[in-house]
């Protein structure tokens, strides 16, 4: 199993591609730790899982917070000997509108949570990779970053921001072993995206194939890539597999750029 005898910090575990990522990595042998705001979905997360609790453990955790994040990073210590991995989900995605009718404190409030809050954790994280001689990052980017979809300048701009970090941070943190790369995914099949096809079918009156046809038929691969592929990817990333790749992003998007 890829992730045997690691522990892998899951950070932003709710309905889609957290829950995903934590089932994974839970799957290939880790012990895992999840981190998310609220307390219902970490022990309902923590309870499917893994029953007997021997391997999941959950801390609430606001990653804008340094004390949260550096609590997190104590408790993941003292649990499990330490983290060997973060896998940063955690985002603010509720950014919309175009230059005229957008707001402006919803970009501040995604470039504080997606990046100044992905670096306050990565922040309280180093010191503990360090001394177990090193280990991985992997963030979440998205495809929004290089291809305008829905209206959402304000969360795509973030996003591009933390893939700037992210070559800065595998630099700085490469000759202590610490890798940082990046998934990034475009349409993904879960939650989030089954609602939005749910709700264009309804409002333009088409069956949900029909809208789900409009935006993959030109795809290469001719389908939507599930959110647990992408979980598969960046739990690749966070394994020993990719013990020599840093400062990469990866494309999990069904060939869609290739149009």
């Amino acid at each position: 199993m890829l992730l045997e005898g690691k522990t892998v910090l899951v950070a932003g575990v709710g309905d889609g591609l957290g829950r995903e990522v934590a089932e994974t990595a839970f799957r290939d042998g880790a012990n895992l730790l999840l981190a998310a705001r609220t307390k219902e979905n970490l022990h309902r997360a923590c309870e499917e899982i893994d029953p007997s609790g021997a391997r999941v453990a959950g801390v609430p955790t606001d990653i804008s917070r340094a004390a949260d994040c550096e609590a997190l990073a104590a408790f993941g210590r003292e649990r499990f000997g330490g983290i060997d991995a973060l896998i940063q989900v955690a985002a603010y995605e509720n950014v919309f509108g175009g230059l005229a009718e957008t707001d402006f404190e919803t970009w501040r409030k995604a470039y504080d949570t997606n990046v100044i809050g992905s670096l306050t954790l990565i922040r309280a994280l180093v010191p503990g990779l360090r001394e177990q001689g090193g280990g991985s990052i992997v963030l979440i980017g998205s495809q929004s970053m290089f291809l305008p979809q829905l209206p959402q300048a304000g969360y795509a701009a973030s996003k591009g921001a933390l893939l700037s970090a992210m070559y800065y941070l595998a630099d700085e943190l490469g000759p202590d072993q610490i890798r940082v790369n990046m998934v990034v995914p475009s349409w993904m099949w879960g939650p989030p995206v089954q609602a939005f096809v749910r709700f264009r079918a309804k409002s333009e009156e088409k069956t949900e194939e029909a809208v789900l046809q409009e935006i993959v038929g030109s795809f290469p691969l001719r389908r939507m890539t599930e959110d647990g592929e992408v979980a598969e990817a960046a739990v690749f990333f966070a394994s020993d597999r990719a013990r020599a790749i840093t400062g990469q992003h990866l494309m999990v998007n069904s060939g869609e750029l290739m149009r």
